[in-house]
């Protein structure tokens, strides 16, 4: 993902931004410095740095305008980062981290306000650009009972002999093990993994797709944000569908354990995290056996329907984005998240984001997003029906 966002930054599509220098740190250098190298671009800085030397993670933001945190959330470091920023008075971003750490850092919106610094939470394709859609929803409606939250993906071509994932290994095996907060009744609810089960029919080349709940921030911003919590909004839930067969496949390696990521496992005398393990395996499996990868072509979508009412009538109105193959996206990792992290960063670099912890929906102008989404080769529509009495 940090990969994708630094290949954005340094793109045609943000030209105009700025950006004078884009400081790539990683604790593997030599990756860092093969992406400056491939991508060419004088003002990529590569730098080596462990996460968990607090002073050099320090030293690193004090000659930075802003952060993007792209480590691991279940490295446990999100926090630690999330306070050096504060410490530093540097602007930060982050991709989110399935809702695990939203309520912490949400509740120290106050002492970021005092330190005239920035904050935007959940800032990739889902959460992100998905937060953005919700407002754009909200922003059509006077009052809102519901505002529905959808996002799916698509693989056309040959059956793949080995298991790329869409996204972080961690992050699908905790999507099918763990409980999600979803906002039911005006508060929010815990569910059971895989719960919240619907069926929508959608436009080629999804049709009939089936969605589940999965823990995600979205319902832990969204309902509670300035100008939709005022329209009385009772509902706010998440829901996402992933390709059939690698729905099943991650509900088979929860059913066997992997999704345990609290209790390792004793592998002669050696502790393992199942979860940590699988995902070593899958990435030298891949590595082993690209030349066995077919052609696919990639679709995703993403959606949210709000109910309520326009001028006093009851209304629906769902904005949809749709992300169709394009040669753009074909050197990104997860172009939609990457993307997206970049041009939230861009938006903050720009002063355009008041001081404060935010949800994307909050803090970022709905037409301006969207604008640099559309430079980007994303299909924006929405749709308005309004029910005459």
């Amino acid at each position: 993902m940090g990969s994708g966002t630094v290949r954005d930054l340094v793109s045609g599509q943000s030209s105009g931004s700025g950006i004078k220098e884009v400081i790539a740190a990683d604790y593997d250098i030599a990756a860092v410095r093969k992406l400056a190298t491939e991508l060419g671009d004088p003002r990529i800085t590569p730098v080596g740095v462990d996460v968990r030397d607090a002073a050099g993670v320090k030293d690193l933001l004090e000659k930075a305008d802003l952060c993007i945190n792209a480590v691991p959330t279940f490295l446990d470091l999100q926090l630690d980062i999330f306070h050096y920023c504060l410490e530093t008075h540097t602007p930060y971003v982050d991709y989110g981290g399935m809702g695990i750490y939203t309520e912490k850092q949400k509740a120290e919106h106050d002492k970021w306000v005092a330190a005239g610094v920035p904050a935007i939470l959940g800032l990739g394709a889902d959460p992100g650009m998905s937060n953005v859609i919700c407002r754009s929803v909200a922003d059509e409606l006077d009052t809102i009972d519901s505002i529905n939250l959808f996002w799916a993906a698509k693989l056309d071509g040959p059956d793949n002999p080995v298991l790329v994932p869409a996204y972080s290994t961690l992050t699908l095996l905790a999507e099918f093990a763990r409980p999600s907060k979803q906002f039911y009744d005006g508060k929010l609810v815990e569910m059971p993994p895989q719960s919240g089960k619907v069926t929508k029919i959608l436009p080629e080349p999804f049709g009939k797709t089936e969605f589940m709940h999965s823990m995600h921030s979205e319902p832990l911003t969204v309902p509670f944000s300035r100008g939709i919590k005022e329209k009385g909004i009772r509902e706010m839930t998440w829901r996402l569908h992933l390709p059939e067969y690698e729905n099943s496949l991650w509900k088979s390696m929860v059913s066997a354990g992997f999704g345990d990521f609290d209790d390792p496992v004793d592998f002669h005398g050696n502790k393992i995290m199942p979860g940590e393990f699988l995902e070593l395996l899958i990435k030298r499996n891949i590595e082993r056996n690209s030349s066995l990868i077919p052609e696919q072509t990639y679709y995703e979508i993403h959606f949210a329907t709000g109910i309520g009412t326009i001028n006093g009538m009851p209304a629906e109105v769902t904005t949809t984005v749709m992300v169709n193959p394009d040669p753009l996206y074909e050197k990104y990792n997860d172009a939609g998240t990457s993307m997206n992290c970049s041009i939230g960063a861009q938006m903050l670099g720009l002063d355009l984001v008041r001081p404060g912890v935010w949800g994307p929906e909050e803090c970022l102008d709905v037409g301006r997003y969207f604008e640099e989404l559309r430079k980007r080769k994303f299909e924006i529509k929405t749709e308005i029906t309004v029910i005459k009495k």
